[in-house]
């Protein structure tokens, strides 16, 4: 029996900041989910200028897409303030740059030992969006990213002694750090990496690999071969690494109410977040460049209204459907299963199905959601 996570992203109501990250947060719970994830992005990775009615049904209970609840604070309040389930809490993923590793290092061990043992570290490179118009380089993220990881690894194993550390990042004189870990364990770090010399710092750093979904089944399994390769290379258990993987999911009531939902502007849009490699299966070039690695890249506040829609005006539907888990409960089902063939462990699943203009078949899909989520538990 596989694990399954829920992801969701912290966005506030007007009236009410928590009420729809707790109803997700209550749906993990009622699903039985293992884990309950929260994306960390101070603004949205989808584009302001689309956010509106028109395109997203949704929009009227959550009109500002780039405001963001910080994550780390919201999964603390959620663990204060709800008794129900045992759920692992994490974030999925963290950013290595925009965030000093101490303070990252700070966060997780301290909702570790809130939790009693249930944070998970999901980090990553981060994104463009999340760093450079906050003043932060981005010009070496997965250098970034390696000595933030060094310096992580080097605060948790210091056992409160002074930590010197040379680094061209994240140089340590005189560092204290004197949280401990609970019952002699630190939060998992799940490590979100696509690119060759990022699947190598995962078999080196990590306790799982936790990529987006943006390949094929059999490549899954190549790089998860090769982040085990440097895992072994690393003098550690490559056998001990989780497989674990971000979808996003679009589902509905029927398959023409869920084509429907693909072929929207919306999705369309949210297309603009895959990178070009998967833009090129489909025999399409991306609009930002056949480089252009989609979500690490984009800067999604500055695309106004006719520019994405010019870019997104031939996007196939085949492309859309390779972009996401997507079908009926059944077929998300049979779709994961090919995926665990492939040596995955632990999905997580965001419900992507509010990203159409029907807001009411966007609330409905919660229900085929719900049942896909179960079935997948007893894969």
């Amino acid at each position: 029996m596989v694990k399954v996570g829920l992801a969701a992203q912290a966005l506030p109501m007007r009236y009410s900041p928590m009420a729809v990250t707790r109803s997700s947060y209550l749906s993990a719970v009622a699903t039985r989910a293992d884990s309950f994830w929260l994306a960390d992005h101070l603004n949205s990775l989808y584009p302001r200028s689309m956010a509106k009615p028109k395109y997203i049904g949704a929009a009227r209970l959550t009109p500002k897409v780039d405001a963001n609840l910080e994550p780390w604070t919201v999964l603390g309040h959620l663990a204060a303030r709800n008794r129900l389930g045992r759920m692992r809490l994490g974030i999925g993923v963290t950013d290595a740059g925009r965030r000093n590793p101490a303070v990252t290092a700070q966060a997780a061990a301290t909702l570790h030992l809130l939790t009693r043992g249930r944070a998970i570290l999901g980090i990553g490179t981060g994104e463009r969006e999340g760093n450079e118009p906050y003043g932060v380089d981005w010009s070496r993220p997965v250098a970034r990213f390696e000595e933030a990881m060094a310096t992580i690894r080097a605060l948790w194993d210091s056992r409160g002694e002074l930590v010197t550390r040379e680094s061209p990042f994240f140089p340590l004189h005189n560092a204290v750090f004197d949280l401990w870990p609970y019952r002699g364990k630190w939060p998992e770090i799940w490590i979100a990496s696509h690119g060759p010399r990022m699947l190598r710092a995962t078999g080196r750093y990590a306790d799982a690999w936790f990529p987006a979904a943006v390949f094929s089944p059999a490549e899954y399994a190549r790089r998860l071969a090769a982040v085990r390769t440097a895992a072994s290379d690393a003098g550690r258990d490559p056998t001990s690494l989780g497989a674990a993987i971000l979808f996003f999911t679009v589902t509905g009531r029927s398959r023409d109410e869920i084509d429907e939902a693909l072929e929207s502007t919306a999705m369309k849009t949210f297309a603009l977040n895959a990178p070009a490699e998967l833009w090129k299966r489909h025999n399409v070039s991306h609009p930002l460049g056949d480089d252009f690695t989609g979500s690490q890249d984009i800067i999604p506040q500055i695309l106004d209204e006719e520019s994405v829609l010019s870019y997104t005006s031939n996007v196939p539907l085949s492309l859309l459907k390779d972009a996401c888990l997507q079908g009926t409960p059944d077929e998300i089902v049979e779709q994961v299963a090919e995926w665990r063939d492939h040596g995955l462990s632990y999905p997580v699943l965001l419900n992507l199905s509010t990203l159409q203009p029907s807001l009411r078949r966007g609330l409905a899909a919660g229900n085929p959601f719900a049942k896909a989520f179960r079935g997948i538990r007893k894969l």
